[in-house]
């Protein structure tokens, strides 16, 4: 792949677009499958859901892609001060020649394909790694990639975690990573033994916060829609709710309305997901023992609160009286669990979030745009949407990416193009310049042009 960079180092609008238009095609040519082979590894996940969250993003980020990339890659024009003109400054973005891409489990085609869309763009070449939790995924999209592209621009990676580590240690221009924080850490150390430039999409703990005035129905609404989407394992989701104290118990009463509704049957609907392994399941189970055994109140959300070890489904709960020292309040959920915090005046929300690592995502739901600032203004995180969840990331010209703790650099859009692109500073001289001025021997004249330029 590197011999294949160095032939054609700065690839055509044209040829960039073709394999734009071949990613296009392996996605809509083969959306049934793909959608399968993701409710396989999950034991089961939503079709639907699957179209909605994976397959149309991947799609959408693609054709958005395609509509920008001729303006994104024309040199960039800057500005010139006044002693150099009349030279001109341009800013050029060149290929990073083979680059790194490590796909979670969680959305394995969205979290594919969007850095890939990327990395096609800015004119490079990419090797993909996988996820072992979705092998059947993970085979398909192998397949897939050797029918859509010859072997020396995108290739796929399968294996455990041994693969990953000794994949992040290869000398690529750039490597994308996504996942936790505990493995990000990991990554970065890997890549630091070649100086690799890192992007690395983690998580957090993204609050959602219940403005003073905002409707408290429509709140819960939407934070069930963002928690239980693919069962709460997405990087972005609500992770914990801090409503005004004293409304504790009738945000409870409304989830469990909205929870009902979009989900009658949880434990036989088709719509509500699996937790995709043996592993996270017992993982997620033992958050609620750990809190209920430190004093918290464990509330089932569904009309059917038992979990289903046979199908790994584990109804969404709500826990009250949740302590800073609970396990479900130091690590990211990564499930349907939803810590329930009271805060007495927004000041203390905010010094709530503020207190802990910084969120990728952060929601506020209020009408009041004084309120709103304050919270866009004093809180850290790596986005935010306002009135809602998730939707942020649905924006194909907004950055994604978290920062601290949360992520390390931003993709999508023309973010993405940047990320995996060389940003080369070029500066053209102009026959007629007055640098003369400015070289040996000094004299009388270099004496008062400096006196000038140091006013």
């Amino acid at each position: 792949m590197r011999e294949a960079a160095a032939r054609d180092p700065h690839p055509s609008w044209r040829s960039r677009d073709g394999q734009l238009a071949a990613l296009e095609r392996l996605v809509r040519e083969n959306a049934p499958a793909i959608a399968e082979a993701i409710r396989s590894d999950f034991g089961n996940r939503s079709l639907h859901e699957t179209q909605l969250l994976e397959i149309f993003p991947s799609l959408e980020g693609i054709r958005y892609t395609r509509r920008h990339l001729k303006s994104w890659m024309r040199p960039e024009r800057r500005h010139v001060s006044l002693w150099f003109l009349p030279g001109r400054a341009r800013v050029l973005h060149q290929p990073l020649g083979v680059v790194g891409i490590i796909v979670p489990w969680n959305y394995p085609l969205y979290l594919a394909v969007g850095p890939l869309t990327a990395a096609l763009a800015a004119g490079n070449r990419a090797m993909v790694k996988m996820s072992e939790y979705t092998p059947a995924t993970s085979e398909l999209f192998a397949r897939l990639v050797a029918k859509y592209f010859a072997d020396d621009a995108v290739v796929v990676v399968q294996g455990d975690a041994e693969v990953a580590q000794a994949f992040a240690k290869l000398p690529f221009g750039h490597l994308l990573f996504t996942g936790s924080t505990k493995v990000g850490y990991s990554v970065m150390r890997a890549a630091a033994e070649n100086l690799t430039p890192v992007t690395l999409e983690l998580g957090g703990k993204s609050p959602a916060i219940l403005g003073p005035d905002y409707p408290l129905e429509k709140f819960a609404e939407r934070v069930v829609v963002g928690k239980t989407m693919n069962a709460g394992q997405t990087c972005i989701a609500p992770d914990y709710v801090l409503v005004p104290a004293g409304q504790e118990h009738a945000f409870i009463a409304a989830a469990q309305k909205a929870v009902n509704a979009c989900y009658p049957d949880i434990l036989r609907t088709p719509d509500y997901s699996s937790i995709v392994s043996e592993r996270h399941y017992r993982r997620l189970l033992g958050l609620v023992e750990d809190a209920r055994g430190q004093g918290a109140e464990v509330v089932p959300l569904s009309a059917t609160a038992e979990p289903d070890a046979a199908t790994r489904r584990i109804p969404p709960v709500a826990l009250r009286n949740v302590t800073p020292g609970m396990q479900v309040m130091q690590e990211e959920i990564f499930g349907p669990l939803l810590p329930v915090v009271p805060y007495r005046d927004l000041d203390e929300a905010i010094a709530y979030v503020n207190a802990r690592p910084n969120p990728l995502a952060l929601y506020y739901f209020d009408e009041d745009r004084s309120r709103i600032d304050r919270v866009l203004e004093k809180t850290l995180s790596g986005g935010v949407t306002i009135n809602d969840t998730i939707l942020h990331i649905a924006q194909d010209s907004l950055p994604f990416g978290g920062v601290g703790e949360s992520g390390k650099g931003h993709y999508h859009g023309f973010e993405g193009f940047e990320a995996f692109s060389k940003k080369k500073a070029v500066f053209f001289q102009s026959r007629l310049n007055g640098m003369g001025l400015f070289k040996p021997p000094y004299g009388r004249l270099f004496e008062r042009m400096v006196k000038f330029l140091l006013r």
